[in-house]
């Protein structure tokens, strides 16, 4: 039997889902609870916003598996305040309106940022591609003192950068951009941060 590099994915997820019970609660005895409710509370959405974000975030997921499992294997989806940013590959077109029509049915969605991309492109080196710049662009940015990492969302699909978040000023999420463009392999960048200062959609 021969897979396809989308079948790979698939199957690697499923077994990722079938470990996740056994691997939270590793974590939980590791680290505790209070370690996470600590992060959340960091950042500039506070701890109430970023538990109202996961809910809409499992709520989008338990719609997408009920509807097709290929949205939940295929489309990464960001919450941040309410802002749900979709992400991925799909080959189908039905499918990407599925997964927007999809996530706008979830309450307390302010926003859906449509940015899947309909294509067969795609393998293992640019996925693994995708991964590093995730990873180069998190680094840089964590340690960068005049940038508050933790209100930054990464995501990277075929060489494209999309970032989510609030940013505590233009200053700072150009700084952002400008590390991203600067990484090998970017060819784009998409920024869907708030300014701090900024009113939220539907606000």
């Amino acid at each position: 039997i021969r897979y396809s590099f989308r079948d790979m994915k698939r199957l690697l997820t499923l077994f990722f889902l079938l470990a996740l019970p056994s691997l939270l609660s590793a974590c939980a005895t590791a680290a505790g609870a209070g370690a996470t409710a600590g992060v959340a509370a960091s950042q500039e959405r506070g701890l109430g916003v970023a538990i109202d974000d996961s809910a809409i975030h499992a709520k989008i997921w338990r719609l997408w598996l009920d509807t097709d499992p290929h949205i939940f294997l295929e489309v990464g989806v960001d919450v941040h305040e309410g802002r749900v940013l979709l992400t991925g590959t799909i080959n189908s077109p039905q499918n990407r309106l599925d997964a927007v029509r999809l996530a706008w049915q979830v309450k307390s969605v302010r926003q859906v940022i449509d940015e899947i991309q309909v294509t067969d492109e795609g393998g293992v080196l640019d996925y693994s591609r995708d991964v590093w710049i995730t990873a180069q662009l998190r680094s840089k940015v964590t340690f960068d003192s005049e940038i508050l990492a933790i209100n930054y969302s990464i995501e990277t699909v075929n060489k494209v950068v999309y970032l989510m978040g609030v940013a505590q000023s233009e200053a700072e999420i150009d700084r952002v951009i400008r590390y991203a463009r600067n990484i090998d392999y970017v060819r784009k960048v998409v920024s869907h941060v708030r300014i701090k200062a900024e009113r939220l959609p539907g606000t």
